[in-house]
This record gives structure tokens, sequence and C-alpha cells, in this order.
């Protein structure tokens, strides 16, 4: 073989070779078939230790009867978090064969794998210390399968309160949100609202909503109001701060050429300015998000006749803590489920950022 022909077959045997290196990632099938495994993987460790690893500290196991439908199953705590335990399982196994055909969904499914099963081995770990040899200090740190036991306890005494934080949350945040997106577009718009409504919103928004509770339950008729008006407060001045500073960057090239195309002042504020200030409007409501649910459970702890913010605090008084992780249990997955909504409606709305924007 001559020399030229060396020169050519070289470069195109590293080629393939390097093609070969890459080609182990989520999108190869056996790749991705281990990371589906992977990810069940942690879970079923978790039913084995369960199942199999025998009960040595001196936990009262109790049988309840959980009535649906005109049935009656009996379940004790290990038979609940069993359930909750293959159910995860099947929801990830569900998710990773609908992501099979997608590309970014495999990509993501793949990258979150090890954490998933992280998360089953760290279940098996916790149901050992606490709950097969109780070598965490009890009662404060309880299995999750006695946490489990509260929602067959006092299941629907639990979705009693779950609903009841469920609706104080929807009328603050809301009205908070309407309120802030208002403020803000105004005080970024018109320099007189700016010059009067600024000045306080600097002032006010930097103290905590839950100082403003004394006066809240003092002067609103009662304490569910109260505690709208305190998340009210608790998201106004995070989204009104962020929208009007999302209104005031808007480029004055913008609102020119807005001009020139024929557009009244009313179409400059809802088709250049807002527009612009939406990545802006929705960073003030997820951070406000969050503000507005901790000041939520802080208001069910200090004064409201329900939520789980009281549940949370009634299970305290009784030193009953696989009540309280329970309740906390519930709010994560609240708050997860609230973000992830918030999240699917920006990725809506700013959808134009999609190969614009670095993510």
């Amino acid at each position: 073989m001559s020399t030229a022909a060396v020169e050519l077959t070289a470069p195109i045997a590293e080629n393939s070779s390097s093609k070969a290196k890459t080609a182990w990632n989520y999108k190869n099938n056996a790749y991705f078939l281990l990371k589906l495994l992977f990810t069940v993987s942690g879970f079923i460790i978790a039913i084995g230790v369960n199942i199999l690893f025998p009960q040595k500290a001196a936990v009262e196991i109790k049988q309840y009867t959980l009535s649906a439908f005109g049935l009656a199953v009996d379940l004790n705590m290990n038979d609940a978090y069993i359930f909750i335990l293959a159910a995860l399982a099947v929801i990830y196994l569900v998710s990773g064969l609908r992501s099979w055909s997608d590309k970014d969904s495999r990509r993501k499914f793949s990258k979150n794998a090890a954490f998933r099963f992280a998360v089953g081995a760290a279940l098996a770990v916790w149901d050992i210390g606490g709950t097969k040899l109780q070598i965490f200090p009890q009662p404060f740190f309880p299995g999750p399968a006695q946490v489990c036991e509260a929602y067959l306890a006092d299941s629907e005494y639990i979705l009693q309160n779950t609903l009841y934080s469920l609706r104080l949350y929807a009328a603050g945040f809301s009205c908070g949100v309407l309120l802030g997106v208002g403020t803000g577009i105004l005080i970024g718009w018109f320099p007189k609202v700016y010059y009067w409504v600024f000045p306080v919103l600097k002032i006010t928004g930097v103290v905590p909503a839950v100082a403003w509770m004394p006066f809240a339950l003092t002067l609103l008729p009662n304490s569910f109001t109260a505690a709208v008006f305190l998340i009210v407060i608790c998201a106004w001045f995070q989204i009104a701060f962020l929208t009007a500073q999302g209104i005031q960057s808007t480029p004055k090239q913008s609102y020119e050429a807005a001009r020139i195309l024929g557009s009244r002042p009313v179409d400059l504020i809802f088709h250049v300015a807002i527009p612009h200030a939406m990545p802006d409007i929705f960073t003030g409501i997820c951070s406000a998000n969050a503000m507005a649910f901790t000041t939520l459970v802080m208001s069910e702890m200090l004064g409201q006749p329900g939520g789980l913010g009281y549940y949370i605090n009634q299970s305290k008084v009784w030193s009953a803590y696989y009540k309280v992780l329970a309740a906390i249990v519930i709010m994560a997955v609240l708050f997860s489920l609230i973000n992830h909504i918030i999240g699917r409606i920006q990725k809506h709305t700013l959808r134009w950022q999609e190969g614009v924007v670095k993510k």
C-alpha cells in the first residue's frame, strides 16, 4: 500500500474509532435500557430490604382497614410502604418507556437515573436505621414505613387539611400574582406611579410577611382572610419589583420600530413592553412561589383552624413525629407539582427562547 493510501485510511480509522467510543450514551438502546433498570433497581432494593431484613426493634405494627369504591382492604405500615415503592418503580418504568423514542426525554431520563437509584438506596438505609433496628434517635427519626402509617391512621384528616392548604394558597398566590404584575406594569411604564409607589414597595417589601400578622388578625374579619393577605403581601413585592425591572429594560429601538409600524401607546404596553418583561415576570413568580409557600405554612402554624401547618403543630404536641414527616412529604410533593405547573406555563409562554437562550 502506498504512503498516500495509508494517510487517507488513517483519519478514517480514527473517525470510526471515535464514533464507536461516543456511541455508548443515551442514544444507544442498550445504554438507555441499563439506565432504566438502574433507576428501578433502587426501589426494588428498598422493597427487598423491607421484606427480607428482620424486624429487631420493638415496633408495633397495626392493621388498618381502608374502604374505597365499596372495597375494604386491610393494610399495615409495611404494606403501605411497599405499595408506594412499587408505585414509584412502575411510574419511572413507564416514564422511561415513554421516553424511548424522544431524544431529549432519553437524555433527561438517563441523566437523572443515578439520583433515582440513590433515592431508593437511601430509603433502604433509612428503613433499616429508623424501623428495623431503630439506631436513629427516636421518636424524632422514624422509618419510612412508620411515616406511611400516618396516611393509614389519619387519611381523611390529612386530606381535609391538604385541601385547606391548597384553597388558602390558591386564593393568596393568585391574588398576589395579579396584584404584583399589575403594580409592576404601572411602576415600570408611568414615571409618576414609579415616583409615588416604588418607595413604598421598597420599604414594605423587605419586611417579612409574617411580621404583619398581628395587624392582619386584628383588622381583617377572620384568620383565613388574614392568611390570604400575608401571602399576597409576600408575593406582591417579588413579582412587582421584577416586572417593573423588565418593563423599564425594554430597548427603545423596540418602541421606535413599533411606532413606525403604527402602534398606539396601548399596543406598546401589551405587545412590546410586557412580552419583553415576561422572563423577568416568571422569575418573580418562581421566587415568590417559594416564599408564599413558606408564609402559608407559617400562617397555618400561628393561627389557622386547618392546613398542613396546623396538622404539624397538632402532631408535634403529641410527639407524633412520624405524622410531622408525613405532612412534610406532602408539602414537598405539592410544592414540586406547583413548580412543575409554573414551569410548563413558562415554557409555553417563552417558547420563543428555544434555541436562543442558553439553558
